[in-house]
């Protein structure tokens, strides 16, 4: 499912993106949010304070969304109900 994700990177600059579950794109609605994602591919990030652990993968929604939560202030998070 999709997710709405609303944050700031660490120097104050505020984003919104769409996290697709595409691996081919990621994330939508940010070039910065998606440089980011594509610098981190197949680094490990724990999904949790307490795990588990999986390599950033564009099609993974959870991975790329724990990156957010790493490398950003993440403010909001809303699943999103897929469209035709």
């Amino acid at each position: 499912m999709p997710y709405t994700v609303t944050g700031r990177f660490h120097d104050g600059a505020a984003y919104t993106v769409l996290v697709t579950g595409r691996k081919d794109r990621p994330v939508a609605g940010s070039r910065r949010a998606a440089a980011l994602v594509e610098l981190h591919q197949g680094e490990p990030v724990s999904l949790t304070p307490t795990g588990p652990v999986r390599a950033v993968d564009g099609g993974d929604e959870a991975a790329v969304r724990a990156l957010l939560r790493l490398h950003t202030e993440v403010v909001e998070e809303a699943a999103r109900a897929r469209t035709a």
